[in-house]
């Protein structure tokens, strides 16, 4: 197991646009199968643009950002170009490039949605960011499908770090759905691929157990707390998971994902940071 380097990401909060789609307005996760055009409908009908999030973040007081690929109303690069600038104007870093579509491991579609989720490590260049996350696979792991996963994400290793980007996958979907084919991807990647934590991904009686077992990879953390559909924050489970963090020696951005039935996102975010900050300010 390779260890995390800690001296790269120390501990802060940083929010995923995710936890502010409501925010943001309407979208559409799309994937390498759908139409450029839907691009077109990104963002209409938010209270802020992608451009004015930054200056609202540092209102907030956090200054790292994840941005989901399909948040971006544009891949121009003028757009590109001017989101990069109101990112640094207003001392936001841009911690990683959610790509949140693809599978790598698709029986027919595995090189187009490769050759996709390559085109996207550019943009994630061009916008500065640290860091891309993508998804190793969704079929099931299996030794060939793992290997397949392995394969091509160590060609997409080699376009991230081409882009200044180191890449990251997370526990999510079926392929890195047990601690198990986790290890085995990350042993054969050799130190080229970084592990978004994402707590909120795992369930059932192994849960902790299972987090445990790969807290170590973890670059990045996010921090999803469960809300009930009475909006009750389930904080035993929180604590639980982020004592799982403090215990691997984690060291980056404790990235909060709110996703409660509140509409109320910024709410949502201010109780989850609460409960977080003594693991960034002990």
């Amino acid at each position: 197991m390779t260890p995390i380097d800690k001296s790269i990401s120390p501990l802060r909060f940083s929010v995923s646009t995710w936890s502010l789609h409501r925010t943001l307005g309407d979208y559409s996760v799309y994937g390498p199968d759908a139409e450029k055009s839907i691009l077109e409908s990104v963002g209409k009908n938010g209270q802020l643009s992608l451009l004015e999030l930054p200056a609202r973040l540092a209102a907030f007081g956090i200054s790292t950002l994840e941005i989901c690929h399909f948040h971006l109303p544009s891949l121009d690069a003028g757009y590109l170009s001017e989101l990069r600038a109101t990112l640094e104007h207003e001392k936001i870093e841009l911690f990683s490039l959610l790509v949140d579509a693809g599978d790598i491991t698709h029986p027919q579609h595995a090189e187009r949605d490769l050759a996709w989720i390559r085109s996207w490590l550019g943009v994630a260049g061009q916008l500065g960011a640290k860091r891309s996350r993508v998804i190793a696979g969704k079929s099931e792991p299996t030794a060939e499908n793992l290997q397949t996963s392995v394969h091509g994400l160590r060609q997409l290793a080699d376009t991230a770090e081409g882009q200044g980007v180191r890449l990251m996958t997370e526990n999510w979907f079926g392929l890195l759905s047990q601690p198990t084919a986790i290890h085995t991807v990350f042993e054969q990647l050799e130190g080229r691929l970084g592990l978004c934590f994402d707590f909120g991904n795992w369930s059932g009686p192994t849960k902790y157990e299972d987090l445990t077992s790969i807290a170590p990879y973890a670059e990045s953390c996010h921090t999803k707390a469960h809300f009930s559909t009475n909006d009750e924050l389930d904080s035993d489970d929180y604590i639980r998971c982020l004592d799982i963090t403090r215990a691997a020696g984690f060291s980056g951005p404790y990235t909060l994902i709110y996703d409660g039935p509140n509409p109320d996102e910024w709410n949502g975010l201010s109780r989850e940071r609460q409960i977080v900050a003594p693991y960034i300010h002990p």
